[in-house]
């Protein structure tokens, strides 16, 4: 039994490497990269709001109304039975000088349809501040 070539000649080692799949994985890359940097350059440029955790002082004259997860509006903790009762309050309210601020607290399950009929009210009153209250993120994280 013989092992090798039949002219008994000794098969060379190829010692070059083949680049072709090198080359082919580098023009794809080379394309997406020329793909995506002018989409990424060409964006418009706008000041995006940064995060701030900012300790707010809660004064007496200040109204807050709550929205619960049922949309139901409520002044501090009396219920408004409607939207044209919370805008004749808000009303009362807004020529008081200096204007007291308005804090909306929302619940995180109720429709922003809800929450959007009280900043409504709040702007047809002539209320000049509306504040959101939210719960602070965790410590770390």
């Amino acid at each position: 039994m013989q092992t090798g070539s039949p002219f008994g000649e000794e098969d060379e080692v190829v010692s070059t490497i083949n680049t072709t799949p090198l080359v082919d994985v580098m023009l794809v890359l080379l394309i997406i990269f020329l793909i995506t940097i002018p989409v990424v350059t060409s964006s418009i440029a706008v000041q995006l709001p940064k995060e701030a955790i900012e300790i707010r002082e809660t004064r007496p004259e200040n109204v807050v109304i709550s929205v619960d997860r049922s949309g139901a509006i409520y002044w501090y903790d009396a219920r408004v039975p409607s939207t044209e009762a919370l805008v004749e309050r808000l009303e009362k309210v807004s020529v008081m000088r200096p204007q007291p601020e308005v804090h909306i607290r929302g619940d995180h399950a109720a429709r922003y349809e809800s929450v959007g009929r009280v900043v409504y009210a709040c702007q047809l009153a002539g209320i000049t501040s509306v504040s959101f209250i939210t719960e602070p993120p965790a410590r770390g994280g």
